[in-house]
């Protein structure tokens, strides 16, 4: 292919480089769809539910680590050893409400 100033390109490599940018917009399209099939996992209402693990005893107020992150913890049912897992019923701030895992 001759374009104007006497430069020359292989049809090859138009073809390459067109198959090369269809290929990237198929597979952007595709993992844009497949985002939109996933939860949004953020808030304190995703919390709620979660499993903890008592990092210092919540007589009634602690420590507990949810998903790598430390939070304070505070026991609606008495007191809770460290290592014990809890649910947690309720999120207030940056505070967790937590009971046993029966």
């Amino acid at each position: 292919m001759n374009l104007t100033g006497g430069i020359s390109i292989d049809p090859w490599v138009v073809v390459l480089i067109i198959l090369c940018i269809i290929a990237f917009l198929v597979i952007t399209v595709i993992w844009g769809i497949r985002a939109h099939h996933f939860k949004i996992g953020a808030g304190k209402e995703e919390m709620i539910g979660k499993t903890a693990v008592v990092k210092t005893t919540l007589d009634p107020k602690g420590t507990a680590f949810v998903e790598g992150e430390q939070w304070t913890a505070i026991s609606e049912e008495g007191r809770i050893e460290p290592g014990e897992e809890v649910t947690i019923n309720k999120v207030d701030g940056l505070k967790i409400y937590v009971s046993k895992i029966k």
